[in-house]
């Protein structure tokens, strides 16, 4: 079986899509022999911000000498994405090669897409012997697939309404699952600046030694370059790392990547943490790939995304901005795009590839009743995007924006090279 087979098969080998819990998962993985990870474990939640963490953890131990697996989710071109060693994503050839040694212990176990891909990047990561596994969190966080794993450095990237069907209808309840992830001795980075109290008392309730953003870390900004305040160890020593160069990611999870990683007993000078700072780039997270006029991608796709891509545009000096957008319609669709109705001009509702997709029709519909401007352009992002960058004028700024599926058309159909 090619990869596409496999990948073809695992859709449809689990009668749920999502199906949250850890037993059959944790069954599989003991069978495997793979549930003691024999490396030091990074484990990442959040609702915003997951990969960027995950990927900045990851850049800097590379940078330093280590051995680093990164696994992160969903992927925008290809799944061998997901399973990164060393910088380099997996092979066709592995993941088989891990999909097989799978399926020939799993026996009458039951699992998700997500459960099968997780337990394939473990197999791998175990095999190359690695000092690091950085897991991002697919779902939540207390009851996903990877939280089977103990972590040695938990970080919750931050705390918003996402998923709610899975998670729990406000902040309090999504925070408690995400704090799932962390353990008894062990730190928990909170990178939300403002957690709920009932989640932070859950946390030290469990015994977590956690790391309050604005109490046990912090960032003092200026015009060219920032200072972190991070505390070192169970004595909450602060040490502060200063004239540190402005990242490509968010300076927040930035911020939380560094207080995860001065808790860790790697060594990292500080000429690697600026390089991997520089370096460090997510495709589709506020992404230019074209000028005059710009092109923005965007893959946020809940209101807290959307209102941290609001804040960069109010401050950017766009003449104009045009938004290709396209979600699923499990996502809150509606309370999403109200954000962003300040800052927008006119929006160009398209569809996603997805049987999960909003119809380009009713997120118009929305837009419309909110009274925002619609412009007439093809419903395919790709196309859409392809006509507006020959229509508009080179000070104005296109953004494509919604969900993982809209993003990656435009990047295929418009050949925008992957950073």
């Amino acid at each position: 079986m090619t990869l596409a087979d496999w990948l073809s098969r695992l859709e449809k080998l689990h009668f749920k899509t999502i199906d949250m819990g850890l037993e059959r998962v944790k069954q599989a993985a003991q069978r495997l022999g793979v549930i003691a990870p024999g490396a030091f474990v990074f484990t990442v939640a959040g609702t915003n911000g997951k990969g960027s963490t995950s990927t900045l953890i990851h850049n800097v131990l590379l940078e330093a000498g280590y051995h680093v697996g990164l696994y992160t989710s969903p992927h925008l071109i290809q799944f061998n994405e997901r399973i990164c060693i060393d910088g380099q994503i997996c092979s066709d050839q592995e993941l088989i090669s891990a999909f097989e040694a799978i399926e020939a212990t799993r026996g009458e176990i039951s699992l998700t897409y997500f459960e099968f891909t997780t337990l394939a990047a473990a197999w791998i990561f175990q095999r190359k012997k690695l000092d690091a596994w950085v897991l991002e969190v697919g779902l939540g966080g207390r009851l996903d697939a990877v939280n089977i794993w103990d972590p040695d450095i938990a970080v919750v990237t931050s705390i918003d309404l996402d998923h709610q069907q899975w998670l729990g209808e406000n902040r309090e309840a999504i925070g408690i699952e995400k704090v799932g992830i962390g353990r008894p001795g062990k730190p928990l980075v909170m990178g939300d600046p403002n957690p709920p109290l009932s989640v932070v008392e859950h946390a030290n309730s469990q015994a977590m030694e956690l790391y309050l953003r604005n109490r046990e870390f912090s960032v003092l900004t200026d015009q060219t370059e920032w200072r972190a305040d991070v505390s070192a160890g169970q004595s909450r020593t602060v040490q502060q790392i200063e004239h540190l160069p402005y990242p490509q990611i968010y300076l927040d999870n930035a911020l939380s990547a560094l207080q995860a990683l001065v808790l860790s007993p790697f060594t990292i000078t500080q000429p690697q943490l600026r390089k991997a700072l520089m370096d460090t780039r997510l495709t589709g997270r506020q992404q230019i790939v074209h000028e005059a006029p710009a092109v923005m991608l965007d893959v946020g796709h809940n209101p807290h995304a959307a209102r941290a891509l609001t804040k960069s545009l109010l401050s950017s000096e766009y003449k104009r901005v045009h938004c290709i957008v396209g979600m699923l319609n499990d996502k809150a669709v509606t309370e999403t795009l109200l954000e962003l109705l300040a800052c927008v001009d006119t929006w160009y509702p398209v569809n996603a590839a997805s049987s999960r997709g909003a119809p380009a029709s009713e997120i118009s519909d929305l837009l419309t009743q909110a009274g925002a401007t619609i412009g007439r352009c093809s419903t395919h992002p790709g196309r859409c995007c392809e006509q507006l960058m020959t229509r508009l004028s080179k000070n104005d700024l296109i953004v494509v924006f919604g969900s993982f599926y809209t993003v990656s058309e435009v990047i295929q159909y418009c050949n925008f090279a992957k950073e």
